[in-house]
């Protein structure tokens, strides 16, 4: 009917093979993880992690649908919960959420990158035709192929790059050769109709997907449908648009959370956030994950009054030196 999806088996050869090679790669890249987290309906390539991964509550029963068992073990010796439940699946630990903080920088300058990778603050970089535009970057698969390069030379665990096109096979198309450049690409789309189609294909094909240009808090509940990996709301532009931008990421937060305690691990990326203040507003109001700009990330490191402390810190190590020459 009119508006309808179309079928995969309808979609030119070409692009067909791709996706489903895009899967094979995919599960290669599973297959070789070892010790990772994921979540039970994460379809993404798992994390290393050292950590102990349990719930304090069963999160299916002992074998749902999709053939994932549920199973009891004793805690942590000397813990106050007698019990943990850990999910189990059939490449190992899968864990429900992740409480850590988690920065990017939004940015395509990549003397940036060179200087932001070394504090070890970010866990990635994100991108969009707009950075590209403003930081001299060419939106075309060569250019962001070149770009890309020192992103994985300087071991980010994730770099996000938006998808363009006028229509949902020309997005899903460059969607394709963006998540092909190396699998810590997550693609961005716009919370759009055509990229919402183009994000369940994306999704069917085990891409991580991020959507973007989000102002409205029940726009969160049409990303976690789709079964979206992040949300990015932009915090500033709602604001400009006389909306509380704070109370509406709160708000998206808190849905994302309640689908959490279920399933999925998707998170809440909080955009055009334009002053270290409003992202310590975000973490009071329980966000963890963000991408800043090089401004607000100096603001992060140049609090003035920290400055003149290790100032002082200094002068006083050098008169403490000099004693006794």
């Amino acid at each position: 009917g009119p508006g309808a999806l179309p079928r995969h088996d309808a979609m030119p050869t070409g692009t067909a093979l791709r996706s489903t090679t895009r899967r094979l790669q995919l599960a290669g890249a599973r297959g070789a993880s070892r010790g990772g987290i994921r979540s039970r309906s994460s379809i993404w390539p798992a994390r290393p992690c050292d950590r102990p991964v349990y719930r304090l509550a069963p999160i299916c029963s002992s074998m749902d649908d999709d053939g994932y068992d549920d199973e009891e073990y004793e805690g942590p010796e000397g813990s106050d919960e007698e019990e943990f439940t850990y999910v189990l699946g059939g490449d190992g630990l899968f864990d429900n959420g992740d409480p850590s903080m988690r920065l990017y920088l939004d940015s395509a300058d990549q003397n940036q990158w060179r200087k932001w990778a070394e504090t070890g603050m970010f866990f990635g970089f994100t991108t969009n035709p707009t950075i590209l535009r403003r930081d001299g970057v060419k939106c075309t698969l060569p250019s962001i192929r070149q770009m890309s390069r020192l992103a994985f030379e300087l071991d980010v665990e994730e770099l996000q790059l938006q998808a363009w096109g006028e229509t949902v096979a020309e997005m899903y198309s460059n969607a394709l050769d963006l998540a092909e450049l190396d699998t810590r690409v997550v693609v961005k789309v716009p919370m759009t109709m055509d990229g919402i189609q183009t994000a369940r294909r994306l999704v069917n094909d085990e891409v991580p997907v991020t959507f973007t240009a989000v102002y409205s808090v029940h726009q969160a509940v049409t990303a976690l449908s789709v079964g979206a990996q992040y949300i990015a709301p932009y915090l500033g532009r709602m604001n400009d648009a006389g909306k509380d931008g704070i109370e509406a990421c709160a708000s998206m937060q808190a849905i994302v959370d309640m689908s959490q305690e279920r399933d999925g691990e998707t998170r809440l990326l909080v955009a055009s956030i334009r002053s270290a203040d409003e992202l310590a507003a975000l973490a009071v109001n329980g966000c963890n994950t963000f991408t800043i700009s090089p401004a607000v990330a100096e603001q992060l490191v140049s609090d003035p009054m920290t400055l003149d402390a290790a100032r002082v810190f200094e002068e006083h190590a050098a008169e403490m030196r000099s004693m006794g020459d």
